[in-house]
């Protein structure tokens, strides 16, 4: 029964940590498209940008709804340093997964018809289709943005939560 709800209330949180993920994202994949496509900022560095701004906005939403109890909630600095530290590694993937689904495999998306199909699905839902290149970075973005999540969340639990 005690594995029953231990489970149970992890699967509660990680529901939490989605929509509060959900809304970092947001915040996130919009500075990555503003930097890149508006102000013409690599993408690399555009992404960096946008992760910082996610990271403030998910270490507001874990201590405010996702999770119930914090190891270290008497040591506010401890708690956010850890928890950037976690988010840097997740920096770190967050760069390496990006250069290799854009820089690496980009090329390939395009081969096998994903970015079209992509595309597609996005101009049906949003009204007018993304460039090309717009196209396979916000493709990239989003598998990228699933690897990470699981990261953090596993290393969050664990270690602050």
């Amino acid at each position: 029964m005690a594995e029953q709800n231990g489970l149970k209330s992890l699967l509660q949180a990680f529901v939490r940590y989605l929509l509060a993920g959900g809304i970092a994202f947001i915040v996130d994949f919009s500075a990555l498209m503003f930097f890149n496509t508006v102000l013409g900022i690599n993408h690399l560095v555009a992404s960096a940008i946008g992760f910082c701004l996610g990271l403030l906005v998910t270490y507001l939403c874990c201590n405010k709804f996702v999770f119930a109890q914090r190891k270290m909630e008497d040591s506010p600095k401890t708690e956010f340093s850890i928890f950037a530290i976690i988010g840097g590694v997740g920096l770190l993937l967050t760069l390496l997964f990006m250069w290799l689904f854009k820089d690496v495999l980009g090329g390939l998306w395009s081969e096998f018809g994903i970015t079209q199909l992509f595309n597609y699905v996005y101009s049906m839902v949003l009204g007018s289709p993304m460039q090309e290149g717009t196209c396979v970075v916000a493709l990239s973005k989003l598998l990228t943005e699933a690897l990470v999540l699981l990261w953090n969340f596993g290393a969050r639990k664990i270690i602050l939560y």
